[in-house]
């Protein structure tokens, strides 16, 4: 399993956009990849210690933990981060 964090605040309108892209670079990976990514929201709002760390940067995606963006989050890359993630779905 691929963990994909999206970490933001409500009524931001870049963590919507931020979802957005997510959930359509999730929908258009292929089948076998997209059934192995699980997507975790988390709210700065609700914990204090993702405030802490990432307050000024939302919307902040985490790939398995990793930092993959910040502030605007590139299809592209996410696919091929996404695809890279999964050995099984690198080739496709």
């Amino acid at each position: 399993m691929t963990t994909l964090t999206l970490i933001g605040k409500p009524e931001c309108h870049l963590c919507d956009v931020a979802e957005q892209i997510v959930e359509s670079v999730v929908d258009g990976l292929p089948a076998e990849v997209a059934d192995r990514v699980e997507i975790e929201h988390a709210s700065i709002a609700d914990d204090p210690a993702l405030f802490a760390t990432w307050w000024e940067k939302i919307p902040v995606v985490l790939i398995d933990g990793d930092l993959h963006a910040h502030w605007r989050v590139s299809a592209d890359r996410l696919r091929a981060a996404l695809l890279a993630a999964d050995p099984e779905g690198a080739s496709s």
